[in-house]
């Protein structure tokens, strides 16, 4: 079943494995989805919501993660690299394993976070 992206609310959706590079999901809800491996490089999640989302192993390359909310989202083993996370809230996420290379991290909300 393939689902709407252009919903504002997608909570909870299963994305694992999908290839949704270069999607404009910014200001959406994904709260606790499941994007493990998902390959969300160079996508557009500006202001979105994934709390609680299980991103383990998901490919974030050069996506726009400005001001996100990852609190408590699982991103064991995510490529952050090149990512920009300025504003991004990260409180008591984990990221075992990622790769954060050059990402942009400025005034971040680390608070918290198992690495």
């Amino acid at each position: 079943m393939s689902v709407d992206l252009t919903r504002p609310d997608l909570s909870g959706h299963i994305f694992s494995g999908q290839d949704l590079s270069g999607q404009d999901l910014a200001g959406k809800s994904l709260r606790n989805s499941h994007l493990m491996g998902t390959d969300l490089s160079g996508a557009d999640l500006t202001g979105a919501d994934l709390e609680g989302a299980d991103l383990r192993g998901a490919k974030l390359v050069a996506a726009k993660l400005v001001g996100t909310n990852f609190s408590w989202a699982l991103l064991n083993d995510a490529d952050l690299t090149d990512a920009d996370l300025t504003d991004a809230v990260l409180v008591g996420a984990d990221l075992g394993g990622a790769t954060i290379d050059e990402a942009a991290l400025a005034r971040a909300d680390t608070t918290g976070i198992a690495r």
